[in-house]
């Protein structure tokens, strides 16, 4: 058994060895020209994975700071907002707006499910003049990737409606509502393209497809994005994205950066760059597919029963009967030295999830598939004969 635990949570992920060496580097003048060169560098290969010509800013802080950045950027006091939420991630979007003091609009699935698109376009035609829409791409605390690109479209197709009423009179807009995505375990993993499927604003961290330690977040966005900003009147400092966008150009962030993980950053995009986006998807959906067909084979359930929206990144499996979550991830930490994740929320104590993005190849989910069954075997579990 390897000293170094596999850790299969759906974040942070494992780092690479060279990209915790890089991490090490010593500290520069984050004003000075060392800096300047890396930041750049950094934000213009982002670009290409969010699939946007707009830029991509940087923000010492977690996921959730980003999608705090969101909100307080594109919204005021009292906007109406459309809440997509399939799960715990979805939650938390809508809880952010709130706290702002936006109006949130739910629309709410049952975890597990994917959210559909034309019951977004129907919550829109009932409530015309919502600002913006927070849909979450993949769901960490369900294992369910929302069809994002469907979604998307739908959103969009309310702005000739818009456009021919004339501006909402609680907004001004005539372009239809913000489309905002948390893409945090998504991006960089699986297919994404924030132009392609006019996604507004979009929100990803490090510690997740990036390989990275924690405490950056990427935020995207469209010139549409910047608009409301100008006229966005929730309480901003330290996550008013326009800061951001006017330190880039100078090769700064408006705050004293969390560098070294920069430095990591920088190596991660160069190796993520040699493997290529179509070998980085196609992996993770291999390594989806891996952790599904293995734990059905062992008589277990997914959470997601509609295999179609069934995440490449992480996989939630229900408990089975007679089980204890924390039983079965104890046994498997301490004696097989494999790390996997609980339920969240109301799935606390339900289920157990796989993390299968970033670093990740068949090895290391042969050995958690391996580790799971003789550990539901020792907790008393009829374990399936693998066919």
């Amino acid at each position: 058994m390897s000293d170094t635990p596999n850790l299969r949570i759906p974040g942070p992920t494992p780092v690479p060895p060279d990209i915790l060496e890089a991490v090490a580097h010593p500290m520069v003048n984050h004003r000075g020209r060392e800096f300047a060169a890396l930041i750049s560098r950094v934000a213009e290969r982002l670009k290409d994975w969010f699939q946007t010509s707009n830029d991509v800013l940087i923000l010492s802080a977690s996921g959730t700071g980003g999608l705090e950045s969101a909100v307080v950027s594109t919204l005021s006091p009292r906007d109406r907002v459309l809440s997509v939420s399939i799960g715990a991630f979805g939650e938390r979007f809508a809880a952010i707006a709130d706290t702002y003091g936006a109006e949130v609009i739910p629309l709410q699935y049952e975890w597990g499910q994917a959210a559909r698109a034309e019951d977004v376009r129907q919550a829109l035609a009932e409530h015309p003049d919502v600002k913006a829409v927070l849909v979450t791409h993949n769901e960490t605390s369900t294992g369910v990737t929302n069809p994002l690109e469907e979604i998307a479209r739908a959103i969009r197709s309310q702005e000739s409606g818009v456009r021919s009423q004339g501006p909402s009179r609680a907004s001004g807009r005539t372009d239809g509502p913000l489309v905002l995505v948390d893409a945090v375990s998504s991006l960089g993993a699986i297919p994404f393209e924030a132009d392609g499927w006019g996604l507004d604003v979009v929100v990803t961290g490090s510690q997740k497809g990036w390989m990275v330690p924690p405490g950056l977040a990427f935020v995207s966005m469209s010139e549409r994005a910047w608009r409301a900003y100008e006229n966005a009147k929730m309480p901003r400092f330290y996550l008013d994205l326009g800061r951001h966008r006017d330190a880039l150009p100078k090769g700064q962030t408006p705050w004293t950066p969390a560098m070294s993980i920069f430095f990591g950053l920088d190596v991660a995009l160069e190796r993520m760059a040699e493997e290529g986006a179509e070998r980085i998807f196609t992996r993770h959906a291999s390594m989806g597919r891996m952790v599904r067909e293995g734990v059905k084979a062992f008589g277990l359930e997914l959470l997601c029963q509609d295999e179609r929206y069934a995440s490449d990144t992480v996989t939630a499996i229900k408990c089975p009967e007679g089980v204890e979550v924390s039983a079965l991830r104890n046994t498997m930490e301490d004696e097989y030295n494999v790390v996997i994740a609980g339920g969240q929320g109301k799935l606390q104590g339900k289920i157990f999830r796989i993390g299968h993005l970033g670093l990740v190849e068949e090895e290391d989910i042969r050995e958690t598939l391996a580790a799971l069954e003789q550990t539901l075997a020792k907790l008393g579990f009829a374990v399936r004969a693998a066919r």
